[in-house]
């Protein structure tokens, strides 16, 4: 950790002394008395910290009194219509409340989420919104230490509250959608319904997964495993993926589920190559919504993730002052193709 690498953190120490975060950040803030940690633990991690070239704004954390009027939020990227709106709406919702919002993206990277919330909370902010997060257990940890109130929205956590879309439920009405609007080929395999993006290990595509599999179960009786394409969300991924399930079938298939507004770009980076009669014979849906959607030359399926009554149930909790780590699921919407939704911002100039 020394050198010219970046500085260490709370999780970075923990490692080091085999010591839990939380533990950690009770030795280097001083409250590990009264945590009824030893004094030879303590000691050994204030050495490892000094060692290693840590330091941190002390002052901010521990059981803090005072209110300083700020509350955070991290999420993963700037450049993504949910995230982007959501972001919005956590502006407005702390505006409302006489408070001032601080933001920062983490690029999907844990060790700078670890990073970005021991910053905040060194600058002593009253709580923290966390979106998006690859590692909320570490996360939690560190805000328990601190004192810190913290929700997790988008993807859930298993020691704070959690805000999240019910994937489950919004993955079924678009699965159901395309199989339902799909033509009927002769192919047997263009006549299919397939479902391309995302990551199983993900909490949000695992659900929508279950959701495409069961429906199309339900509907057509069986399910193969090549019908389930999950490459990611990476635009370059989608692209070569779509391009090669296209290959393979010798067209566009009958029904089309794309898991994200990201895949769904490198999806279109392949479309474009393609004649317009190519979707004669295609529904095609898009988990995300973008209001560009409606001006594509064929009609597309969107479920839109209601990202201002998710962060307004995020300050609900906050308002009441609970810490329970509930799990509350906020229903998303189906939007028909050709449709503009407007939403609370859509007069904003």
């Amino acid at each position: 950790m020394t050198g010219s690498r970046q500085k260490p953190t709370i999780y970075d120490i923990a490692k080091l002394s085999g010591a839990s975060p939380s533990t950690v950040s009770a030795a280097l803030n001083g409250t590990w008395k009264a945590r009824r940690i030893g004094e030879k633990t303590a000691k050994k991690i204030q050495k490892i910290a000094t060692q290693q070239g840590y330091s941190a704004n002390l002052q901010a954390r521990g059981l803090r009194k005072a209110r300083s009027g700020l509350v955070g939020m991290i999420l993963p990227v700037h450049d993504n219509r949910f995230f982007s709106s959501m972001s919005q709406s956590f502006e407005a919702h702390a505006r409302d409340r006489g408070l001032c919002p601080v933001i920062a993206s983490t690029l999907r990277d844990p060790q700078e989420e670890i990073r970005t919330v021991e910053t905040l909370i060194s600058y002593a902010v009253d709580s923290l919104f966390i979106t998006g997060a690859t590692n909320p257990d570490a996360l939690s940890e560190i805000c328990i230490a601190a004192n810190v109130p913290h929700i997790y929205i988008d993807l859930p956590g298993k020691l704070a509250p959690s805000v999240v879309s019910d994937n489950h439920l919004g993955a079924e009405l678009l699965s159901r959608k395309i199989l339902q609007t799909m033509p009927k080929l002769d192919d047997p395999l263009r006549g299919r319904a397939y479902f391309i993006g995302g990551d199983t290990d993900d909490y949000a595509s695992a659900r929508r997964v279950e959701a495409f599999r069961k429906t199309v179960t339900h509907e057509s009786g069986d399910i193969s495993g090549d019908q389930i394409i999950a490459c990611g969300y990476a635009p370059g991924q989608a692209t070569r993926e779509v391009k090669a399930l296209c290959d393979r079938l010798g067209g566009l298939p009958a029904g089309l589920f794309v898991n994200s507004l990201t895949a769904f770009e490198g999806a279109l980076s392949y479309f474009v190559t393609l004649p317009p009669q190519a979707f004669d014979d295609c529904v095609i849906g898009c988990y995300d919504y973008d209001p560009f959607g409606a001006f594509l030359q064929f009609p597309v399926h969107m479920v839109r993730q209601n990202s201002d009554k998710l962060i307004a149930r995020a300050y609900e909790y906050f308002d009441a002052g609970t810490t329970k780590a509930d799990l509350i699921m906020v229903e998303p919407d189906l939007i028909p193709p050709r449709t503009i939704y407007k939403g609370r911002f859509a007069e904003l100039g």
